[in-house]
């Protein structure tokens, strides 16, 4: 079997390994963040899709990614370098992966609204694939660095600081790149162009620090053997068949389709109701958007010891259930808020924050301990082809977000502003869609993940004895 031992429960990771394999959230959350909060308003502003067009050409990439996520996770199980079968992929794919932020944000030189949808469509799956070229192999690492319950969570806080990180700096620094490069005399889309390549290049540098630095554990010749022979369709099988795994998806997509369609809403919310139309608002000197994504997202960096603490004092599970309570009431708050409430909408960034850290760190702490209930089952450590499955499950959070928000907001009346201008109201019943989709819809999937994660069948104690369980397998066979 494997000569690297499981790792007790008294070992811990070393604090430079947690950062460097943390870091590589930078390369995740800046690509995503991007796209949660600014790609839905892109295409409507800038590239000028009417808005349910844009939705579609953002779902039908998904298809595609029902294909590629399991087959880029079972191709990172069986692969066989001198680099180990996850790590090739960050080598290979990190240059590529940094261009594909400038295909994403690009604006096609055609008229027609249906050539426009296509190829929103095509740069979409192109920059969506090496997305899950990169995504996939490097999360399949999280359960090999280390099999510790807690630890777990420790190392899925490291990556979250980093990925709460990104999204600070990307969501606060994109519209004010965007406002420099207008104030210059570029256009919208030449500013689209300089936070993509900025981002991109960035995103290049952890990728590979974490090829050069983080090894991966061996595997036997019988583990090897046995991952081979093992057709997709089985594997699918066993997977669905694997109930904490089922339990830990519904967690994820209630989790991530709130957060997603919460992150795409508010610039809208913001500028056609909180700002009353003013494209311009500034709130202390920058951009309105820029300010409530700071509050957010710094309180959020500041709380993941929070929730980490919390974690292990009670347990994920019960962490989580109080994060996410809690959001659901600030929510109901944000939703009733009136038009110029400002301070209003900063205080409760704050309050948001708090739970936007529990979102992020619990699911992705969750996540990584149904691999071992799966190996008990099945012998096999399948950790490319859940995670390919998470993937998917992630990108179709956000497709759906897309979908769906902008589908409401264009049948309610959304109308993209003329270019160049400065102020411009939407109807009342736009503004009433925009409304519904930030506080009561959002709150509703809330309660769906609370739900999903009170019957999580997964404690720290069955997963201690799942742990031994395999020891003693393992004993057996050698």
């Amino acid at each position: 079997m494997s000569n690297t031992p499981a790792l007790a429960s008294n070992e811990r990771l070393p604090i430079w390994k947690k950062l460097i394999f943390g870091s590589g959230d930078w390369s995740i959350s800046s690509f995503v963040t991007l796209r949660q909060i600014f790609y839905a308003i892109f295409l409507t502003d800038v590239v000028g899709l009417d808005a349910r067009l844009a939705s579609v050409a953002a779902l039908i990439s998904v298809i595609w990614d029902a294909i590629n996520d399991p087959l880029v996770g079972m191709i990172s199980d069986r692969l066989k370098t001198r680099w180990g079968r996850r790590r090739p992929f960050l080598l290979w794919f990190a240059i590529p992966y940094g261009f594909g932020f400038l295909m994403l944000w690009w604006v096609p030189p055609w008229e027609s609204q249906i050539a426009l949808a296509i190829s929103v469509s095509l740069a979409y799956m192109l920059s969506d694939t090496l997305q899950t070229f990169i995504f996939v192999p490097l999360y399949a690492l999280t359960p090999e660095i280390t099999r510790d319950y807690d630890e777990r969570t420790s190392l899925t806080g490291f990556r979250m600081f980093f990925n709460l990180l990104a999204s600070l700096v990307t969501a606060v620094a994109a519209p004010a790149v965007i406002d420099a490069a207008l104030a210059s005399g570029a256009t919208q889309q030449q500013g689209y162009q300089i936070v993509a390549s900025l981002f991109g290049g960035l995103a290049i540098i952890p990728l590979l620090l974490i090829f050069f630095t983080i090894k991966e554990r061996e595997r036997s010749e019988e583990e090897i053997e046995l991952e081979e022979k093992t057709p997709l369709k089985e594997i699918l099988r066993t997977a669905w068949q694997n109930i904490p795994f089922r339990f830990a998806t519904g967690i994820y997509v209630f989790n991530w389709i709130t957060f997603d369609l919460v992150a795409l809403m508010l610039p809208f919310y913001l500028t056609y109701w909180v700002a009353e139309g003013d494209l311009l608002f500034k709130a202390l000197g920058m951009p309105l958007e820029s300010t409530v994504f700071a509050f957010l997202l710094g309180t959020s960096v500041l709380a993941l010891p929070l929730w980490v603490w919390l974690a292990k004092k009670l347990s994920k599970r019960y962490a989580y259930i109080i994060g996410m309570s809690f959001w659901t009431v600030v929510l109901m708050i944000i939703y009733s808020i009136k038009p110029g409430q400002v301070n209003t909408m900063l205080i409760l960034s704050v309050l948001a924050g708090l739970s936007v850290a529990t979102a992020h760190v619990l699911p992705d702490s969750i996540f990584p301990d149904v691999i071992e209930w799966d190996e008990l089952r099945t012998g096999r450590r399948q950790e490319g082809i859940y995670y390919g499955i998470k993937n998917f499950i992630r990108k179709l959070t956000g497709a759906v977000a897309i979908f769906l928000g902008l589908q409401v907001i264009g049948w309610f009346g959304y109308q993209s502003p003329p270019e160049g201008a400065v102020y411009f109201t939407q109807p009342d019943s736009a503004l009433k869609a925009l409304r519904f989709l930030i506080g009561p819809l959002g709150a509703l999937m809330l309660i769906g993940a609370i739900t999903m994660a009170w019957f999580y069948p997964l404690t720290r104690e069955r997963h201690a004895r799942i742990r031994r369980l395999l020891e003693k397998k393992k004993a057996r066979k050698e």
